[in-house]
């Protein structure tokens, strides 16, 4: 597979010890946990992660690294804390491009822009030897670094991150499984150049244009599309079909409703033929068992000698006249 050999390339490039174990292990979680004939980009991408989750943990206990939670409150300085890690692995590496190796992720792309924003601020008062700026004096602290050092080892880490600015990796986590289902593009069959659409309406409105334009090409589903065209004109309604399409395919995108559609993934238009023939024969059955429930109830209503007019606007005995009909 591309994908997995762009991982393991990778892998190499960056000389992590015993690459060759991970590999084994990663391959074994892989090919545990995918079925390579039937899975959907969604639980890819979720396969993807566990993977990358799996092999790091193995890195760093390797390395010997220890894995740190910071948890606190909204406003309490998260950002603050996890953008004096990021600078403090930046200036405790002899590399000025440590910053290739190291993946930032948040959840949203303010988020994403006010750290990179703070990253490139901050290591820009580092190398000015701004003596006022409280994460330099912080960072001095626990680098063990003076501030001269720091100030040159800033201004060739902010040199190399603005000529080498796309391997400046602080994203969200969606355009991170995004660009992991890149590299699985041709695994999964997609064009190498694909694109994601974030408007959920005008891919609906774009696939039932594609249904549509094959009216006349696709003889089972041209009948369809016809025969309940028809149906609609019988009921007094439109027979433009385009507005009840885009009602309907609008489930596709509730989650309450998921789990429903999911059933009907392997069915085809006969099987939808033969559940309207069966709805038909039992709405049949129904609507007869309605009339002789309407009959009886005006049976006995009439055997009792009540007029109609004696029932609040006559509602009780119009109801029963509507199960008569």
């Amino acid at each position: 597979m591309f994908g997995l050999y762009t991982i393991f390339s990778f892998l190499e490039q960056e000389e992590i010890r015993n690459v060759t174990r991970i590999k084994e292990i990663s391959l074994i979680f892989i090919f545990k946990h995918l079925n390579f004939y039937d899975f959907s980009t969604v639980k890819l991408q979720k396969i993807i992660l566990l993977f990358f989750i799996t092999f790091m943990q193995i890195i760093y206990v390797q390395n010997q690294t220890p894995f740190q939670v910071y948890s606190a409150s909204a406003g309490s300085g998260k950002t603050f804390t996890l953008v004096k890690e990021y600078l403090r692995v930046l200036l405790q590496s002899e590399d000025e491009n440590i910053f290739k190796k190291i993946l930032a992720i948040t959840f949203t792309n303010k988020a994403a822009g006010e750290m990179k924003e703070r990253i490139l601020n901050n290591l820009l008062d580092f190398s000015k030897g701004n003596a006022d700026n409280d994460m330099l004096r912080l960072l001095s602290v626990e680098t063990g670094q003076t501030i001269r050092t720091i100030k040159y080892k800033s201004g060739r880490i902010l040199n190399s991150i603005l000529q080498n600015y796309t391997s400046f990796h602080i994203k969200t986590i969606d355009s991170f499984t995004n660009k992991l289902i890149k590299s699985f593009a041709f695994d999964l069959g997609l064009p190498l150049d694909f694109d994601v659409e974030l408007d959920p309406e005008s891919i609906l409105k774009e696939t039932i244009d594609l249904v549509i334009s094959k009216i006349g090409i696709d003889k089972e589903l041209t009948n369809a599309l016809v025969e309940f065209a028809k149906q609609k004109t019988l009921e007094d309604k439109s027979w433009d079909i385009s507005r009840d399409l885009k009602e309907i395919s609008t489930l596709l995108l509730k989650e309450n409703d998921a789990f429903q559609i999911q059933k009907l993934e392997d069915k085809q238009i006969p099987d939808f033929k033969n559940l309207e023939k069966k709805l038909k024969a039992r709405r049949i059955v129904t609507e007869k068992q309605f009339v002789e429930i309407g009959e009886k109830g005006l049976e006995i209503i009439n055997n009792l000698g009540i007029e109609h007019k004696e029932f609040y606007y006559s509602q009780f005995p119009k109801f029963f006249q509507e199960f008569d009909r």
